[in-house]
């Protein structure tokens, strides 16, 4: 083995994955983290492992993809999946987490992993001659990306997402809703916000004339469609949004009717005393989130917690630069994991750092890299990141898409989703075997 030790910058999700799947493989690690120290305008918590989007972790269906990577994720001990689930808070048949809880016991294990050391200092510069993984996320600091940019000799990418708003608990108006999940999934996890078609077009109408923020760094602005401001949804068309993050198909009140539009409302902590607006990321001033969101009747009175916010992510041009095991063409030394690396998605960047981790551990130890099956979500994922075209490259999710077709066709929807998982989780108990 050339070396023990690895550097991974960024104690995010992709970069705590990793760390944990080098130590237990014996390998020493020193984890750069720029917090307490500098935080992104995002960031707030101190801990490992923030996460400062949603809470939710997306489904656990096999019938869905994420789900299907999930299952493969646990396959390979996937330790933040684990930790994910012990963190958990009722969220129908998707996986949402209490943040706080989730990022302070990933802290804990990440300090308890024997050979790992936990450096609180921003990277400015990258030593191509150390076995480097770079895990430093989508707000990657200024001075680092322009490190990388001059490294990669490429332009910077990016691409601007949003937050969603978090209310009070006590301060909803629960006379004007109704516990139910979606097609009955779950047990009532969501609390639904009815509105009825006047209630609704009067609220589009004030949330495609409310003021947002302006983003004066850049003229053209980049939005990642999977995680759409509500209000350049909204400006796509009055109905938009009820088939979107407002639809009310699958809803029924207490009367057994279904809304004209429902807005779902998910627990953020274990306690129940905080609520995410599902969907509603937004770049809207505070006061006029406070205002326009006070339009849906039952958070007239709502109190907000935390309001959303718009900030730009980076990524690099993976198909130009990256393999399909995550290390540079022309550094071989330097791994990319988590979203910077073009990937997009809280259980997409632990994947990253999972496989970049793996794919580090086999280059140090001499032997031969995994050819990751394409019939997994692992495999697709990552085979897209080297093959999408360079001059139109957007990060991605996992998703049916990516994967190759079926041997067999399947008109039923459901089965065919449940097919591919049931392949892609065989192809990596194959890998194991």
């Amino acid at each position: 083995m050339k070396t023990q030790t690895v550097n991974i910058i960024g104690g995010g999700l992709a970069g705590c994955e990793a760390t944990y799947q080098l130590a237990k493989r014996g390998i020493k690690v020193k984890l750069f983290e720029q917090k307490p120290l500098v935080f992104s305008p995002a960031h707030t918590s101190k801990n490992l492992a923030e996460i400062v989007c949603s809470n939710s972790l997306k489904s656990t269906d096999l019938s869905s993809a994420s789900g299907m990577l999930k299952a493969e994720l646990e396959l390979l001990d996937c330790k933040l999946l684990q930790i994910a689930k012990e963190c958990s808070v009722p969220a129908g048949s998707a996986l949402a987490v209490d943040r706080e809880l989730f990022s302070q016991k990933v802290t804990n294990f990440i300090k308890s992993l024997f050979g790992v050391e936990i450096i609180n200092q921003e990277v400015t510069k990258i030593d191509t001659s150390l076995p480097t993984i770079i895990a430093t996320g989508p707000l990657t600091s200024g001075k680092l990306f322009e490190e990388i940019g001059e490294l990669l000799g490429d332009e910077r990418l990016y691409f601007y997402d949003a937050s969603a708003p978090i209310v009070d608990g006590d301060t909803i108006n629960m006379e004007k809703t109704f516990s139910a999940g979606r097609y009955n999934k779950g047990d009532s996890d969501y609390i639904n916000c009815p509105m009825n078609k006047e209630e609704y077009y009067n609220f589009v109408h004030e949330l495609v004339a409310a003021k947002r923020v302006e983003l004066h760094e850049f003229e053209n602005v980049q939005v990642f469609e999977g995680c759409m401001p509500i209000e350049i949804m909204a400006s796509r068309g009055e109905d938009t949004l009820r088939f979107g993050p407002l639809k009310p198909v699958g809803l029924v009140d207490e009367n057994g009717k279904r809304p004209f539009a429902v807005v779902q409302l998910r627990r953020e902590n274990t306690e129940g005393k905080t609520y995410n607006l599902v969907g509603f990321q937004t770049n809207l001033v505070y006061g006029e989130q406070k205002r326009v969101f006070s339009l849906i009747p039952a958070l007239k009175d709502a109190e907000f917690i935390k309001y959303g916010v718009m900030h730009r992510n980076s990524y690099i041009c993976a198909p130009a630069h990256l393999t399909q095991n995550f290390y540079l063409k022309k550094h071989p030394n330097i791994y990319f994991a988590g979203q910077i690396s073009g990937v997009e998605g809280y259980v997409e960047s632990i994947t990253s750092g999972l496989v970049a981790a793996i794919s580090m551990f086999n280059m140090l130890s001499e032997k031969p890299q995994i050819d990751w099956p394409q019939e997994s979500m692992i495999g697709s994922l990552s085979k897209y990141l080297v093959t999408a075209d360079e001059k139109n490259f957007q990060p991605m999710n996992a998703n049916f898409g990516i994967l190759p077709p079926l041997e067999t066709q399947i008109r039923d929807k459901k089965e065919r989703k449940l097919a591919y998982s049931k392949r892609g989780i065989e192809s990596i108990k194959q890998i194991l075997n």
